[in-house]
């Protein structure tokens, strides 16, 4: 029996490859099977093995740990011990460095998304003199590194009596934050359906109603995305902190660092520290990492 012309090329059901598919075809068809997730799982497996150490040494003495490295463990499971968390709860200077790095993080994330969303919406709809001027002088903001700010702003700071407070690092973030914040929402919400917006207004809505029952409820992936971009940023921030607090007001990545330049085999204090300071921002990533990528993927298709 002969084959039809539409045949001539493809795969049957079960899955041979016709002579009419190419060598290059053929490699693609198998590579993209349970091959390619094998790979994709070991990458992530191995990408893993850091904080999987560091865990196991958070929950190792520091005896333990100088004489064999954490995946002895698996062989040895009665080294795992939780002594090492009850020393961090009781080293004050750590607890009281991770809340002032919540004070730290958590305003700065709303102050950047409140005033970017703000900024975005201004920018994307409504109409001013030199709007366009405007915002382009807020996208050149962006390139302007922080390394150059540090000094001017800390003179600043100290003049006004900022410096050295959780208040002054929350204005530098946010000062910082916000050029990024208001270029990734005024594009997302320029997106947004004219049409939607003007039957909004035909029904008596203001701006500010019009922004918080239409604007904001459409823009929650972009806003979700820019609100954990900027929580990792100044979770993870060093150099700002280093410069702007001092021993009352530092976060946790300088106490960290403090630990280290004082204490050299403070081990059983700097691993559930580090721990902590990295799991936090990973469970809020995984919480919102739906919106994330929706965020992420917004305007890459129609």
């Amino acid at each position: 029996m002969t084959a039809t012309a539409g045949s001539i090329g493809k795969a049957d059901p079960a899955g041979t490859v016709k002579a009419g598919q190419s060598v290059a075809s053929r490699i693609t068809e198998r590579l993209s099977g349970g091959l390619v997730r094998a790979v994709l799982i070991l990458v992530g497996l191995f990408w893993l093995v850091p904080t999987i150490g560091l865990l196991i040494s958070s929950l190792r003495t520091p005896q333990d740990m100088s004489a064999s490295g954490w995946w002895t463990v698996f062989t040895e499971p009665s080294q795992l011990t939780v002594d090492s968390y009850q020393k961090l709860l009781e080293n004050s200077d750590i607890t009281h460095s991770l809340v002032n790095t919540v004070l730290i993080t958590v305003p700065a994330t709303v102050l950047v998304v409140v005033v970017g969303a703000l900024a975005g919406y201004a920018f994307a709809w409504m109409e001013f003199p030199g709007r366009d001027w405007w915002f382009l002088g807020v996208v050149s903001l962006l390139v302007v590194p922080v390394q150059v700010a540090l000094i001017p702003i800390a003179e600043l700071f100290g003049r006004i009596g900022l410096f050295g407070t959780i208040l002054g690092v929350i204005l530098f973030h946010t000062g910082f934050g916000l050029p990024f914040a208001v270029f990734l929402l005024r594009n997302f919400f320029a997106e947004i359906p004219r049409e939607l917006l003007e039957a909004a207004r035909l029904d008596g809505a203001g701006e500010l109603r019009l922004f918080a029952r239409v604007v904001m409820p459409l823009g929650g992936p972009a806003i979700a995305s820019l609100g954990i971009f900027q929580f990792l940023w100044v979770w993870n921030d060093m150099l700002v902190a280093l410069v702007f607090t001092k021993s009352g007001t530092q976060p946790i990545t300088v106490a960290l660092q403090t630990q280290v330049r004082q204490f050299g085999n403070n081990i059983d204090v700097l691993a559930p520290g580090a721990f902590i300071s990295m799991v936090i921002p990973l469970a809020v990533f995984f919480a919102f990492q739906r919106q994330f990528v929706s965020g992420v993927m917004a305007g890459a298709v129609k």
